[in-house]
């Protein structure tokens, strides 16, 4: 038998820790910095500034992996959205995720005769750094697609909604505003060749969604529900939960262009933790129908090619 430590009990959770000083090793690592200057080229230095410096400001982020953060800041940078929180054009939001797998322990045996091996699933509980877009993230990139001749999106107050067409299902906005009370949440494009949509959605609503695709929000702990960013930005996540529902629906993402393909990109891993192939997963879950939708005609896209892996670094 291989020279194993004996466990009195199985063990089937294991705490990680990261720090900053971790997190400064692990992007000044030589495999990580040849990583990055294949993906960036001339702007590796640039990125890794300004990622030392939205690290270096959020202790929460401080404790997310290494490698998670590199991957979120990555995606970023593909799609050419700034990180800085103060613009609200993309986000690195820290998350507890739970990894699961299996491996074989060896665990005293209580009669005392020899250990017994025993496959154990293990839970890990890491916290992992999540690629977050905001509402202007998506209008700017809509825009850079060329083919939206307008974008806009907003609350909406009470007394100026005065009806939705049963036909159409587009949204009456002009009714005159009574009131500072926020009744719901808009988004609108029209496109060059003339189409255009409207989406709205009531305060409730955005909630009910919001309840029912952020696993934060409609946590049973409130400590939980506190730090979600519906919580503390409610208005900048509803107003990106009308944007990315009417691209994911209306928007021309089918069409092959480089600007259409990073606008599907978008809503592909929007809310997700990046993994080294640029996929992501969802911690928070986010995904609706027509998202699903999106992420399995991309999927097959990326099947067809191969990017860059990054080392693992914890």
């Amino acid at each position: 038998m291989e020279n194993k430590e004996i466990l009195v009990a199985p063990v089937t959770q294991r705490d990680g820790t990261s720090n900053l000083a971790r997190f400064n090793r692990a992007i000044m690592n030589s495999d990580m910095q040849k990583y990055l200057g294949t993906v960036l080229g001339s702007r590796k230095e640039q990125f890794v500034n300004n990622l030392l410096a939205v690290v270096g400001n959020d202790v929460k982020l401080q404790a997310c992996t290494p490698t998670s953060l590199v991957y979120a800041a990555t995606k970023a940078t593909a799609l050419g959205l700034p990180l800085d929180p103060n613009l609200g054009f993309a986000y690195i939001i820290p998350y507890k995720n739970t990894k699961r797998a299996k491996e074989l322990q060896h665990i005293a045996d209580p009669k005392g005769g020899a250990p017994i091996e025993k496959e154990v699933e293990v839970a890990t509980q890491v916290q992992e750094a999540q690629f977050q877009i905001g509402w202007k993230g998506f209008v700017q990139l809509a825009q850079r697609s060329g083919l939206f001749e307008h974008i806009n999106a907003g609350p909406v107050y009470e007394g100026e909604l005065t009806g939705i067409d049963k036909k159409s299902g587009e949204p009456d906005f002009s009714g005159k505003k009574v009131s500072d009370k926020v009744i719901g949440y808009f988004a609108y494009f029209k496109l060059l060749n003339g189409f255009q949509k409207t989406h709205y959605m009531s305060v409730d609503e955005v909630r009910e969604h919001a309840k029912r695709y952020s696993q934060t929000f409609s946590s049973s702990y409130d400590k939980v529900r506190a730090s979600s960013k519906w919580n503390t930005d409610f208005d900048a996540m509803a107003t990106k939960t009308v944007v990315k529902l009417l691209l994911s629906k209306y928007a021309p993402l089918s069409v092959e262009q480089p600007g259409i393909a990073q606008l599907k990109d978008a809503i592909r891993t929007d809310q997700g933790v990046i993994d080294d192939q640029g996929n992501p997963e969802y911690v928070d879950g986010t995904t609706d129908e027509q998202q699903a939708a999106v992420i399995v005609d991309a999927r097959k896209e990326e099947l067809r090619q191969k990017g860059s892996k990054a080392p693992e670094l914890m």
